[in-house]
């Protein structure tokens, strides 16, 4: 089962390792990572979509991970209503005559094109993961000679209640 795990930590060195380690240690598979700096000084978000076993297993993580020293909150948000995003960028083998018809292919997904050569195109595109997965099979009949994906990056809409574990932290 693939679940969706967010938490903000103090933005320290070794947090990262800390946590991967963690998942490595009880045999949980990663499915992706993503992290970057919020809204706060020397806080950073993290975002872990990683798929477990049962519900049982997905709580048990929660719980392991509140114990790590730095991880400030930690929300599994799978099942809220949620914003999630990735990134991709495909490079697409195409001859100048087909350029056009990828165009055309990649429109309907509102993903652009940020280089072009000769025999080549970077194509962007951002959304929800089905989506990103969609327009890769339709330009894998092409050639796809490289994908780069950021993997998943979410948090909750609107101002819900999140069934969050908080722990007391001061951020010094």
């Amino acid at each position: 089962m693939r679940r969706i795990i967010t938490m903000t930590v103090n933005n320290r060195p070794g947090v990262l390792n800390r946590i991967t380690g963690l998942f490595t240690k009880r045999h949980y598979n990663i499915e992706s990572i993503t992290v970057g700096h919020t809204e706060v000084e020397g806080v950073s978000r993290m975002t872990f979509v990683v798929n477990v076993e049962d519900e049982r297993t997905a709580e048990q993580i929660i719980k392991q991970l509140n114990k790590q020293i730095d991880v400030l909150k930690v929300n599994d948000i799978t099942d809220q209503a949620i914003v999630a995003r990735e990134l991709a960028l495909v490079k697409v083998s195409v001859t100048p005559a087909l350029r056009q018809e990828i165009y055309t292919l990649i429109e309907p997904f509102r993903a652009s094109i940020v280089d072009v050569s000769k025999d080549s195109l970077v194509i962007q595109v951002t959304g929800e993961s089905e989506k990103v997965e969609a327009l890769i099979e339709l330009l894998r009949p092409y050639g796809i000679k490289e994908v780069a994906r950021t993997g998943t990056t979410a948090f909750t809409r609107g101002s819900q209640k999140t069934a969050a574990t908080h722990k007391t932290a001061f951020i010094i």
